[in-house]
């Protein structure tokens, strides 16, 4: 009888294509993952240190081209008698509470800028991101106490 080899390599290489499909979903982190992996200073970074720069001072690289210079971010809580309001600051990042400069040229509404990326994220990952540069904003929080919750 005679073998058949040369159909071993078409075999092996249809095997893998159709495999591939399933083996690229199962090594893709899950929803519930890829959120718990938002890093507050990386979203920062990549998002925010333009114009608000590394220091959240308003100091940023584009801050004097801009018609309305970004505020001090590490002074939100002396702002407001020294009170740390995440729901607050979530609102203002998110678009839900109006800031003079957000949603126009100068700084998007990052709630809308996040869910049309082509990330395409979810509602909930939205939330993610979003609530992990809340937490890190705070971090940044310059007040002669700790700000109260």
């Amino acid at each position: 009888m005679r073998e058949i080899r040369p159909l071993r390599p078409v075999f092996w290489a249809t095997a893998l294509l159709l495999a591939a499909p399933a083996i690229a979903q199962e090594s893709r982190p899950s929803k519930p993952a890829q959120k718990e992996a938002y890093s507050g200073s990386a979203v920062f970074r990549t998002y925010c240190t333009s114009c608000h720069g590394i220091s959240a001072k308003g100091d940023g690289p584009l801050a004097e081209r801009l018609r309305f210079r970004p505020p001090d971010l590490t002074l939100i809580a002396n702002r407001n008698d020294r009170k740390w309001d995440p729901d607050k600051v979530a609102r203002f990042i998110d678009g839900r509470e109006p800031v003079k400069g957000h949603g126009g040229p100068d700084m998007p509404v990052w709630g809308d800028a996040f869910k049309s990326s082509r990330e395409g994220y979810d509602d909930e990952s939205v939330k993610a991101k979003i609530q992990a540069l809340v937490e890190y904003i705070e971090s940044l929080q310059e007040t002669a106490d700790k700000p109260q919750k």
